[in-house]
């Protein structure tokens, strides 16, 4: 990596792609001269009991398509992060606010920032509004309606 660019890395899972994904990813790259994005594995979502919906593969095809990114990497463990700071040679190391303090270890080894994230906006609360889609919801609907059904039915 050359050396007199400043290098800024960040890492996120970036499943269900939204506005608060690209507005961090852009604030990332005003850090710096060059980011580098590390995307989470099927494998390593699995090992901190997250579910996603978009696949890796295509996650990381994703991420790879922003203008404000130069770099895509698979993120496949916690202990990443500080191999890749020295093979990067990165300056600053991003993440989201609601991390805040739990990479303050890596001061060590470049410059840790935590940046807001956009209000009002999560995969977590997209997946959430979702679940009124899944199976179980929909057969309680169901339920309902032909419990609303039958009342009906007795006024006929």
């Amino acid at each position: 990596m050359d050396k007199s660019k400043k290098i800024v890395i960040t890492y996120g899972t970036f499943d269900l792609f939204h506005i608060g994904h690209l507005n961090l990813l852009e604030k990332m790259k005003n850090l710096g001269d060059y980011l580098i994005v590390g995307v989470s594995t099927d494998e390593f979502n699995a090992q901190k009991s997250k579910k996603t919906i978009i696949n890796f593969e295509d996650r990381l095809r994703i991420v790879q398509g922003l203008k404000c990114v130069d770099l895509v990497i698979p993120e496949t463990c916690w202990e990443q992060k500080q191999v890749d700071i020295k093979k990067y040679n990165v300056s600053v190391f991003g993440m989201g606010n609601d991390w805040e303090g739990h990479f303050d270890n890596l001061n060590q080894f470049c410059k840790v920032v935590y940046l807001p994230r956009t209000e009002g906006i999560s995969s977590t609360k997209i997946k959430q509004s979702l679940n009124i889609l899944d199976k179980t919801h929909v057969e309680k609907l169901k339920n309902a309606l032909d419990t609303i059904s039958s009342i009906v039915e007795r006024f006929d």
